[in-house]
């Protein structure tokens, strides 16, 4: 059974920060692309980060661009966020997606609050 199960959400400062993780099972880790996506209620989920599968490529949203950082460890089946200069318009459910040809797999998310 794959599972994607994200951790590291909370309520932080503006101006603080948080490191998000994946820790995927179920699949051969690897091999799969991995992306950081965001959603706010009632807005359409926004890709935040992507991670190749060696991780010696990455690509971020203009939006975060400079403050987060997207990491793999293979060996631990598991993906990094590191989130600094937090602000409140980064609030969001953040989302862990895995991807390998057509197949699919996301987590369930976690929540990052940024308020003073």
């Amino acid at each position: 059974q794959v599972q994607l199960v994200e951790s590291g959400g909370g309520l932080v400062q503006p101006g603080g920060s948080l490191r998000l993780s994946c820790a995927a099972a179920g699949i051969t880790f690897s091999s799969y692309v991995v992306s950081w996506s965001r959603q706010v209620p009632g807005k359409e989920r926004e890709l935040v980060a992507t991670i190749t599968t060696s991780g010696g490529s990455t690509n971020y949203a203009d939006s975060v661009k400079g403050r987060f950082t997207i990491s793999r460890d293979n060996a631990k089946n598991t993906v990094y966020l590191q989130m600094n200069s937090l602000k409140p318009e980064d609030t969001a459910v953040y989302y862990c997606n895995a991807r390998y040809s057509w197949m699919s797999y996301w987590g369930k998310g976690t929540l990052v609050t940024v308020s003073s």
